[in-house]
């Protein structure tokens, strides 16, 4: 027998294709137990270990929370179930069958299929080719039944109609969620995977995709789904699993999840008094530092000049206005944030201001100088400094040598010359830079992270690491887009007392866009809330989520959905 002959016969055969509601597995079925188990399952990445022991298993007409910290190895969970990585010991089954060792194209065969977490599209290709390449399992399949589902999905989703024919890169995150569901639901799995659903996404976006998973496990497929929130993870979910440092901590029905307060503190509640107990004590007040309070904390409203001020900020897309006559100021101590839903224009008015994109009309001002027209590097030489939600910084660097390019412009000796003969003058410059690199990295507590590549790090120690490196530009206004995205519960949590303390010991004036509704409106003095590129209202956090347009385009009516981290402005100032 040939070699191929002998991959044919090893590889496994494709599964039947059954109408919605008697595909394999239902019925009669059910009484062969769970639909995928998983026994003992290590993982490694080189030589280090992810996973360790790990039992797991779901039902067949379960939808099942798979909840922990970050690097807890969830995400490694679903790529050794996916076969994306391979495990060391144990076994995966999947319907009765061994496929521990099986490739992603034999699991997606079986009916695997995965929404990755963060990037799930191919930006370069457009909304119509997704559909496209979503039907790649039903070469054979009438035509008809896959022009059907891809319509049940533009119904259900018209925003993805509308832009069929732009590149999946021009939609926002919201959309390229949607068009991510949309393909895992022509692809008609048998077990659906999804790895953080509500990533940076605003509430109303959050429960169209919760109905669109229902609508999936309504058809007969289990549903796996890895979400940082627990409110939003235990509104689908019957059944969880907690994990930390690569182990199982609990499994059991999600009433008895919420009874246990012991699991939620250790795992998820310890954020504040973590983050306080491993930073430095607040710097002694100066009259760079200190700032009038007012109810709850706050500070003042401030008499200074305005540090960022832009006028009259307008941009377009073709013929879609991004951004329409945007108008705001920032002024010294503050934190200015910014909610909307998906597409409102909120990152458009951060690559503006941030000098990514060129500006149709309007001025930007820093510190009373107009940059409207200078370069991104120069705004940044300037003071002012921005992180992104995808977390731009270098995968093959460690943690420290991250930080240590994030303070490439305070370096005050850069003759190559002078750094070829090892001068003392080069030596003391160095010295600085590892002292600051110390400090940024005892502040934000990623000392254990410290000699790690940041390949090997989850999304939200990524996060932070991207955090760090804004602020090592000690900048004077600091851009933060999506600063809780895809960080642990208990980081969110430790992220509102954080900020603030950042804000007390830096002296710099912060624009926030984020999508948690207790976190921005526990951290901002004020809060603008966009639509359609444009400003619908600037106020107190109070004032604003009580608007009525506001509550309409953005919050919707789920509370389960907008009370995403369960922070509060209260519990922040407190912690603060």
């Amino acid at each position: 027998m040939s070699m191929l002959a002998l991959l044919r016969r090893l590889r496994p055969a494709s599964p039947p294709l059954t109408a919605p509601g008697s595909r394999p597995g239902n019925g009669a079925a059910d009484a062969r137990g769970p639909i995928l188990t998983c026994r003992g399952v290590d993982v490694a990445y080189d030589k280090v270990q992810v996973l360790f022991g790990v039992d797991f298993e779901v039902g067949r007409d379960e939808i099942v929370a798979l909840l922990g910290t970050n690097g807890a190895g969830k995400s490694t969970l679903l790529r050794a179930i996916a076969g994306l990585v391979q495990p060391m010991h144990g076994a995966v089954h999947f319907e009765d069958r061994d496929i521990t060792h099986l490739d992603a194209a034999q699991t997606a065969r079986l009916g695997i299929v995965q929404v990755p977490g963060g990037k799930a599209v191919f930006p370069t290709v457009s909304v119509g080719d997704h559909f496209k390449a979503a039907a790649w399992l039903f070469a054979n399949e009438p035509a008809a039944t896959v022009e059907a589902r891809t319509e049940a999905v533009l119904d259900r989703f018209p925003v993805l109609r509308q832009r069929w024919g732009e590149m999946a890169g021009n939609l926002s995150g919201g959309e390229q969620q949607q068009l991510a569901l949309g393909m895992a639901f022509i692809a008609r799995p048998r077990l659906l995977i999804i790895d953080e659903l509500s990533l940076g996404l605003a509430p109303t976006i959050v429960e169209q995709l919760l109905a669109m998973v229902r609508a999936i496990h309504a058809e007969g497929c289990p549903v796996i789904l890895v979400e940082q929130s627990v409110n939003v993870a235990l509104t689908l979910a019957s059944r969880a699993y907690f994990m930390e440092k690569g182990e199982v901590r609990f499994s059991g029905p999600t009433a008895d999840l919420l009874e246990r307060g012991d699991i939620l503190r250790s795992v998820f509640l310890r954020g504040a008094s973590s983050v306080a107990a491993t930073a430095p004590p607040p710097a002694p007040a100066t009259a760079a530092t200190t700032i009038a309070t007012s109810n709850g904390g706050s500070p003042a409203t401030s008499t200074a000049a305005p540090l960022l001020e832009v006028d009259g900020l307008s941009k377009r897309f073709g013929g879609v206005s991004a951004v329409r006559d945007v108008t705001f100021t920032l002024e010294p101590d503050r934190i200015l944030g910014l909610i909307g839903p998906n597409g409102a224009g909120k990152t458009t008015i951060f690559d503006l201001v941030s000098g990514l994109l060129p500006v149709d009309s309007g001025r930007i001002h820093l510190k009373g100088v107009d940059i409207t027209g200078w370069p991104g590097h120069r705004r940044a030489e300037f003071g002012l400094a921005r992180s992104f939600q995808d977390a731009r910084i270098f995968p093959s660097l460690t943690v420290a040598e991250n930080l240590a390019i994030g303070l490439e412009r305070h370096v005050e000796t850069r003759d190559h010359l002078a750094a070829l003969l090892d001068l003392p003058a080069i030596q003391a410059s160095e010295r600085n830079v590892a002292y600051t690199v110390e400090d940024l990295i005892d502040l934000l507590a990623l000392g254990a992270y410290r000699d790690k590549f940041v390949f090997e790090l989850s999304t939200g120690t990524r996060r932070i690491v991207d955090l760090a490196m804004a602020m090592a530009h000690d900048p004077d206004v600091l851009l933060l887009d999506e600063p809780s995205s895809g960080i642990a519960q208990r980081e969110t949590e430790a992220l509102a007392p954080l900020l603030k303390r950042l804000r007390v010991e830096t002296g710099c004036a912060m624009l926030v866009i984020e999508h948690d509704m207790p976190l921005i409106t526990s951290i901002s003095d004020e809060i603008i809330a966009l639509d359609l590129g444009s400003v619908v209202v600037r106020g107190t956090p109070s004032e604003v989520t009580s608007h009525p347009q506001v509550i309409t385009s953005y919050l919707g009516g789920d509370i389960a959905i907008i009370n995403r981290s369960g922070v509060t402005r209260e519990a922040a100032n407190a912690s603060a």
